[in-house]
């Protein structure tokens, strides 16, 4: 359970806020190195997801894990993101996202990739599947794709 650190404005800053943080960051490092510290933030928050949600090694469905996620990330969560969906295709594993913090405000045609949203994401499966993922951002909303799609592969199995 977090806590309100904040007593009259509660837990949520606006995304206007967190755009601009993000474009002064890439002014400031660079796109490839903001990129990488993004995921990287997202993963540490989404580990942190995992241990809140107390999933870790679940033997639960994909399905019953994105209704998890989704209720911890969506309008009654943090509001990072609508997960829609967790599919397994083969070895690869695809969360079907809408609404992310990345895509918001937006032009269509951007190049933005969701950087902090894939990070959560898999950082929140990593720990509840107990394996090392590689993830990346193949379908944007921003460029066609009617959800943002974070695809994993499965590297080796970790202890958490």
């Amino acid at each position: 359970m977090s806590v309100v650190t904040r007593q009259e404005l509660g837990e949520f800053s606006s995304i206007v806020c967190i755009k601009s943080l993000i474009v002064g960051v890439e002014e400031t490092l660079g796109a490839k190195a903001t990129e990488m510290a993004l995921i990287a933030a997202g993963r540490s928050r989404g580990k942190k997801l995992g241990e809140d949600l107390e999933l870790i090694g679940s033997s639960e469905t994909l399905s019953d894990i994105a209704q998890k996620m989704a209720q911890a990330l969506g309008k009654n969560g943090t509001r990072l993101c609508k997960i829609d969906k967790i599919v397994q295709e083969g070895d690869i594993i695809k969360v079907y996202t809408s609404e992310t913090v990345c895509s918001a405000g937006e032009p269509q045609g951007s190049p933005r990739k969701c950087t902090f949203t894939l990070g959560a994401v898999w950082g929140a499966l990593e720990y509840i599947l107990k394996k090392r993922l590689d993830g990346k951002h193949t379908e944007s909303v921003l460029r066609g794709g009617k959800y943002d799609v974070f695809e994993f592969t499965v590297k080796w199995a970790i202890n958490v």
